[in-house]
């Protein structure tokens, strides 16, 4: 869908007013640069760009503004955030939206005015009349992560947008480094395209001596050696974050959040959730939950409980100072070996 709409914005389609939903801050920044694109010449910005934010400002301004012809140019271009009066949140400001002025415009918008309402929410409260009217009446743009065939889709045209070619390996790669996080796999992507240059492959050899693994993957990626009993490679891994000065009780976090992690995908994977719906319900990127869902079939339920009451104990010994903390990493890794 958000494909769709992009495409209708770089052909020049743009509508007088839409509504972005959701908590997917990049796709939010790329719709509202899209928009801000097609609709202003550079020179025109100055003049004919507004921002509101509607924790500071009340909405009837940012309409006035709308409703005023634009500045030597044919078109104004008005953002509207934070849109709180779409939603049931209570703010302790008293700043008041005097939403009649915005269902009239929302009715009538001006015909050289974009308005782009942004809201930053999970969800919106569809019992307001102005919600209600505001979906009918506006392009709604919800943003969410995207699916692994979305991302793959969106990560080709940004490589076709710098010229350059992407291996399906590469791109493999590079969910697996960035965790599927958008705004990384953009910089990344632009860091490769540079690096290759235009009419460039990347391949996934550069990914690999171009991106940084982050320790959220080298936590992954131990795991992964821990499963297949790799322990030199799981106990190196270790010991090159000790040297990188992380700290153990950090690297403990980590595990226990990933082990939790495979642990609520493998059971709610067993009463039939699909990867979509489990990362709506343990809200982690999707990817991170078709890597989990990965390593889950490799364990039982039974140990991977024992995993965590194992990981527990060690917290509780290194953060009551009984046991040095590194030495009780590499009991816990060393112990996990020897259940083999």
């Amino acid at each position: 869908m958000i494909f769709n709409v992009w495409k209708d914005i770089q052909n020049k389609k743009v509508q007088p007013v839409y509504l972005l939903v959701g908590e997917e801050s990049f796709l939010m920044q790329e719709t509202l640069r899209h928009i801000v694109q097609a609709s202003l010449l550079e020179e025109e910005k100055d003049f004919n760009l507004s921002v509101y934010d509607m924790e500071e400002t009340p909405v009837e301004t940012a309409i006035e503004d709308a409703e005023t012809l634009p500045f030597m140019g044919e078109k104004r271009v008005v953002i509207i955030k934070n849109s709180v009066f779409l939603t049931s949140e209570k703010k302790k400001e008293k700043l008041e939206h005097r939403v009649e002025k915005l269902e009239q415009y929302i009715n009538s918008p001006a015909p050289y005015t974009i308005v782009v309402f942004v809201a930053p929410y999970e969800k919106l409260d569809e019992r307001k009349k102005i919600t209600k009217l505001l979906k009918k009446q506006s392009v709604v743009i919800e943003m969410k992560s995207l699916s692994d065939d979305e991302a793959i889709k969106w990560m080709l045209n940004v490589a076709q947008e710098q010229r350059v070619e992407l291996e399906k390996a590469a791109v493999e790669q590079l969910l697996v480094l960035t965790a599927g996080d958008l705004m990384a796999i953009h910089q990344e992507l632009q860091k490769l395209s540079t690096y290759v240059g235009e009419g460039g492959i990347i391949s996934v050899e550069a990914v690999n001596l171009l991106v940084a693994r982050t320790l959220e993957q080298n936590i992954f990626d131990l795991i992964e050696h821990v499963i297949y009993r790799r322990s030199k490679e799981a106990l190196q891994i270790f010991y090159d974050l000790l040297k990188n000065n992380e700290e153990p009780i950090k690297i403990l976090s980590l595990l226990v959040t990933q082990f939790r992690l495979i642990l609520q995908v493998k059971e709610l994977s067993t009463v039939g959730y699909g990867q979509q719906q489990i990362a709506s319900t343990v809200k982690v990127h999707p990817f991170r939950v078709k890597l989990a869902l990965q390593q889950a079939r490799l364990f039982q339920t039974e140990e991977l409980a024992h995993i965590l009451m194992e990981l527990a104990e060690a917290d509780y010994e290194m953060k009551t100072g009984k046991k040095d903390k590194q030495l009780l990493l590499e009991l816990f890794l060393l112990k996990l070996f020897k259940n083999d």
